[in-house]
């Protein structure tokens, strides 16, 4: 009886064993956490990120089509009218003129004879790392920072108690502080540009350069400004005239390459493939983007619950009349999140008109039966297991019947 209680046991472990090692891709999240030296986890029920919820209407669409979400114009600003001034800097080479009405002044000998526009050029120099120039019988004249005009009335001033009505013209001789620097995906490579006294605009730098190398829908263009920085969209800074705003000098223009990209999860997708997609266009709608990852899947999305993500312009969202009050005021972009309701047969219309951007995120929620059945086949599975343990112990039950008839 002893040895047939031990086969009894040993069969019956063997049985739970075969249960047990079920294939996984890595360890289990409870023997991750157990295992940790140290944990800094959040609150179950704690919102990890602050976001804003927003359903796809007509007021939305006209301003998400609008504002975009980076932006020359809004980060930099651009007032119209004429080029702002181009201002003399360290490094300029300049060159001053000084006219007296007569002979005999402080320039002019009096030998030279009277007549009039009597004057003086005075050898090219550089501003110099101070930002001064030196002017005879002036002094140092501060000229960096300072435009043409400004620097030709402080010699004048300098000079009037000393010359014969003295009038001043300074040159710019050689311009070295006014570049822009143009760099990444342009025909003609990396290099600085000189801007021109009527200005230069971010399409004229990167004409200059020779234009882009790669189709325009798949180009990015960033401007950085001092401390400042923004990207945008080249097919944007083409159609939208607002946002080609003028270069400054020192100002840094980086053009590259990357294809627009969104990603698709949740209950879409043919066969649930799912993952990046590329535009492959200047343009895609909500409605394109759904029909490129395959469309909504009959057997599991609730098309009344399909959601966009991405970060939106701060100022887009206070356009929308979104309660921001939530979020810090020098937060500028917000994470957001849009919801299509495709139950309703005028969204369509509306998700023609919803622009994808680079990186959004489109997730398909399951429907609420779909989870209902999940959960149905869970305890069919486990009512199954508990079958099967039944017939292998009543197996068992016959093997050692048999044992025992054996052993007799």
């Amino acid at each position: 009886m002893g040895f047939l209680r031990r086969v009894l046991v040993v069969l019956t472990g063997a049985s739970v064993a075969a249960c047990t090692p079920l294939p996984v891709d890595g360890p289990d999240h409870r023997a991750i956490k157990s295992g940790a030296a140290a944990t800094l986890v959040a609150d179950r029920h704690e919102v990890i990120l602050d976001y804003a919820l927003i359903d796809i209407n007509k007021t939305v669409l006209e301003l998400a089509v609008n504002i975009g979400p980076d932006s020359f114009f809004r980060t930099f600003g651009s007032k119209p009218g004429p080029a702002p001034i181009i201002r003399v800097g360290v490094g300029d080479v300049v060159q001053v003129t000084v006219f007296e009405s007569g002979s005999g002044g402080l320039f002019i000998p009096a030998e030279a004879g009277v007549r009039p526009g009597n004057f003086v050029t005075m050898p090219p120099q550089t501003v110099d790392r101070s930002g001064t120039i030196s002017v005879p019988f002036a002094g140092e004249v501060k000229a960096a920072g300072q435009s043409i005009p400004q620097i030709q009335r402080e010699i004048v001033t300098k000079l009037e108690n000393r010359a014969i009505e003295p009038q001043v013209v300074v040159t710019l001789v050689e311009q070295n502080a006014s570049e822009v620097a143009v760099v990444g995906d342009v025909l003609n490579g990396a290099n600085k540009f000189k801007i021109r006294p009527n200005g230069e605009r971010i399409l004229d730098m990167i004409s200059k350069a020779g234009g882009m190398r790669y189709p325009g829908y798949e180009l990015f263009v960033t401007l950085q400004r001092n401390n400042k920085r923004a990207t945008v969209y080249f097919p944007s800074l083409v159609n939208n005239p607002a946002e080609n705003i003028y270069t400054m000098p020192g100002d840094a223009i980086y053009v590259y390459r990357e294809q627009q990209k969104f990603v698709a999860v949740g209950a879409i997708g043919t066969g649930g493939a799912t993952g990046q997609i590329a535009f492959e266009q200047e343009r895609l709608s909500l409605n394109e983007a759904v029909a490129k990852a395959g469309g909504l899947l009959d057997l599991r999305a609730d098309p009344a619950q399909v959601f966009v993500y991405r970060m939106e312009d701060r100022e887009a969202l206070a356009a929308m009349k979104v309660n921001l009050q939530r979020f810090p005021r020098e937060q500028r972009f917000i994470p957001t999140i849009y919801r299509a309701n495709f139950r309703d047969p005028s969204s369509f219309f509306f998700a023609q008109r919803f622009p994808m951007r680079h990186k959004d995120i489109i997730y398909a929620a399951n429907a609420d039966s779909v989870e209902v059945v999940k959960f149905m086949n869970y305890l069919r599975s486990i009512t199954a297991t508990v079958a099967g343990t039944t017939t292998d112990a009543a197996i068992t039950r016959e093997i050692i019947k048999g044992g025992r008839v054996l052993g007799q």
